[in-house]
């Protein structure tokens, strides 16, 4: 009995879906942490004149590019829409971040930024998983497939 219980057996046949918990966390960060921005030009310009001192180019429309691309990756991580294509530019956009924004920074103050490119990397090598739009549409291709046709 116990080594049936330790063979987690339950969570085994189900892996697939441990991916849901990390788009919605994940999905659901960047959401908050972006919301500010993108709804208030007030806070886009303050966005816009961190940018500024760190020499970035056009720094309001690099605040507008990394805001929202963080919303439009975000909103897709958490409905599991694009999440292949959407971790391309997360990725890029927390690189640019590490360089931008955490330049010398330690490494428990650029973490976050570090766990967002993982989570892309991860996104990008596994997909969206159960429980998303981008599983309900390979479904949906597969269905209507004739049998035998090449994959």
């Amino acid at each position: 009995m116990l080594n049936k219980l330790l063979s987690f057996d339950f969570f085994k046949r189900r892996r697939e879906y441990g991916v849901v918990f990390l788009r919605l966390i994940i999905g659901a960060f960047i959401l908050y942490g972006v919301q500010d921005n993108a709804f208030s030009f007030h806070e886009m310009q303050k966005f816009a004149t961190f940018l500024a001192a760190r020499s970035v180019p056009l720094p309001l429309f690099s605040a507008f590019l990394s805001a929202y691309t963080q919303m439009l990756c975000g909103l897709s991580i958490l409905f599991g829409a694009g999440v292949r294509l959407a971790a391309i530019p997360f990725i890029i956009n927390f690189i640019a971040a590490i360089v931008i924004a955490h330049r010398g920074d330690t490494f428990a103050g650029m973490f976050p930024a570090l766990l967002m490119i993982c989570a892309g990397l991860f996104f990008l090598f596994h997909g969206a998983g159960k429980l998303s739009i981008d599983e309900w549409l390979e479904q949906r291709q597969q269905e209507g497939r004739p049998s035998g046709a090449a994959l």
